[in-house]
Order: C-alpha cells, then structure tokens, then sequence
C-alpha cells in the first residue's frame, strides 16, 4: 500500500484530526496579545499536529505490513491461505478472518460430500458395467447355441435376459435422478392393482421358469403416489422374492386398505435372511450372505428403493427368518 493510496482511504480521518489540531491552536492564539507564531496556540498546534503525524505514520506501517503479508497469499491457489492470514489488527479485519474461516470450513464440507458423491457414482457405474455384463452374455449364448434351430423357449430366454437390462437401466435412471427427484415425480391418484399386474407381468418369465405360484387378494383400491416409482419399488421388492423363492413356491402379494392405512405386503416362503443382514439390507452395495451366491445380486435394488419410498412419503419394512422366508411392507400411508 502507498502513502498516497493510504492518504486517499483515509482522508476524513485526516480532515478531522488537522480540525481538532489547528482549531484548539487558533482559539487559544487570539485570546493572546503575542505574535501567532510566539504564541502558545502556535505551540499548541505544533504539538497536536506532531502527534498526529506520529500517529498517521504508525497506522500506516501497521496497515502496508498486513496489506504486504496479504500480497503474499495471492499467488496461492489453495484455500488452505485462509488459516495463514496475518494476525488481525482491527476488530473488522477479526471479523473478516472469522467470515472467510468459516467459509472456507463450507467449502471443505461441501467438497468432501462431492467426494463421497463421485465415488459412490464411480462405484455405481462399475456395478453396472459388470452387471449388466451378465445378461448380454447370456443372450450371446442363447443366440448362439439356438442358431439353427431357434424354438419359443429361446425367445422367452433372449426376452428374460432383455428385461433384466432394462431393470439396469431403470436403475441407472433411477441413481441418477435422486438428488433431483421432484422434476420426475407426479404425485396422483393409483390403483394399487394396476401397479402390481405391471410388474408381474416384467417378472413373468422368472415366475414361469420357477414354477411360482402368485397369491394376490385385496388390491382394488387407489393409492396416493407415483406410479412410475412406486412400480419401481414394488417391481425391487417383486424381484427379490421371486430369485430368492424356492421352484414351485408361493409368493403371496395382498393390501391393507383402512382408514389412514394403506399398505401393500409381500410375502415369500424362500430362504430368508439372517437376522444380522436384516438391519442392513437397504445399505448400498450389501448383498449379505444370499446375496454373494447370487452372482447377478448388487445390493443396489433395495437401496434405491428405500431412497424413493422416503421421497414418497413410504416407508419399506422388512422382517425375515432364515430358511422360512421375509415379509417385506410398504406402508404408502400411515
């Protein structure tokens, strides 16, 4: 900082301080008979303006060090320049070191939760690459080994590998759509039945190949939600019974429609889950021990469906006994 640039920023202080200099001198020198320049105002003025000069230039040493120390930190490209800011002078410049600790302290959150958010999304892409590895190979051998002699079944089997690509690829929709989920969400009126039928008509191929036997009773009745989402979430939930479910089981699928409940249940009679996997089935990623041996389980589906069904206004539980099977509950209203 210059003299000049100093002198300009603070010219109502020095307009002030040669007023209460000169002025106190001047009154005391006409009351005196003596020459001004013999007189003690003359004195008096000289005294105050020496001070005041002595003052102007120590504020001014003081201020051009922290401006020189500020200069330092320009080059920096880092935010770690804030906790190296000179020691504060003035209560104002405290109080702008307090600000920019405290943004900065904003800002390192902030990042961090991009971070996290860019890992989590890295992780979910390589899930899916891998996942949905599974599939296309499995229509490449479909194809490949029913070439000359194509049948119903290999096109029922080609339809069964298509559809576990496009869950993938709702799931993707899905993950990408969370954290702004209100542009894709129209909350209306539906039928419960309607959702349901959809979803076990995208599972059929699973439920034939294992024999299953579907229960349904008490669904013809509206609900209030999404039903893009909601079919998302009973379509997870649909899934995870049928793989896990034993060849020629049951899964019974029924509602609860009464007053301020309103809650669809469904049931398998599979293997289970372990009471320590039950807590932790809507972590991201866990699959517990059903899961790993099922290699085309990523532990994403359940996941993502308890994210939407908070965003509902739902709420999934779940209660399972290992080797008896799990009631899973959505609770649409309460």
């Amino acid at each position: 900082m210059s003299m000049i640039k100093y002198l300009q920023q603070n010219m109502k202080l020095l307009i002030l301080g040669l007023f209460f200099c000169v002025f106190p001198g001047v009154m005391i020198a006409l009351n005196e008979e003596e020459k001004f320049l013999e007189s003690d105002g003359f004195y008096c003025i000289t005294v105050l303006l020496f001070v005041f000069l002595i003052y102007i230039l120590c504020d001014f040493v003081g201020k051009n060090k922290f401006c020189k120390e500020l200069k330092k930190l320009q080059g920096s490209n880092e935010l770690d320049f804030v906790v190296s800011l000179p020691e504060a002078k003035t209560y104002e410049q405290d109080l702008y070191t307090k600000l920019l600790l405290r943004l900065k302290a904003n800002i390192d959150d902030t990042l961090l939760n991009v971070e996290a958010q860019k890992e989590e999304d890295m992780e979910f892409v390589e899930t899916w690459v891998h996942e949905i590895k599974t599939p296309i190979s499995a229509a490449k051998l479909v194809i490949e080994n029913n070439l000359d002699d194509p049948k119903e079944e290999t096109l029922y089997a080609l339809l069964d590998e298509i559809q576990k690509i496009e869950d993938m690829v709702q799931k993707t929709i899905c993950y990408s759509q969370l954290n702004d989920f209100s542009k894709d969400c129209q909350i209306s009126d539906v039928n419960l039945r309607k959702v349901v039928n959809k979803c076990i008509q995208s599972e059929y191929s699973n439920i034939q190949n294992k024999n299953i036997q579907l229960k349904i009773e008490n669904l013809d009745f509206t609900v209030n939600s999404d039903e893009k989402w909601l079919g998302f979430i009973v379509k997870q939930i649909l899934d995870n019974a049928v793989k896990y479910s034993k060849t020629n089981g049951v899964i019974s699928i029924y509602g609860i429609n009464e007053h301020y409940n309103q809650r669809l249940v469904i049931t398998d009679y599979g293997v289970g889950i372990r009471a320590e996997d039950v807590r932790r089935v809507f972590d991201k990623g866990y699959t517990g021990m059903n899961g790993r041996k099922k290699t085309t389980s990523t532990g994403i589906g359940l996941y993502l469906s308890n994210k939407l069904a908070k965003k509902l206004g739902h709420n999934i539980r779940i209660e399972s006994e290992s080797g008896k099977g799990t009631v899973v509950e959505i609770s649409i209203q309460e």
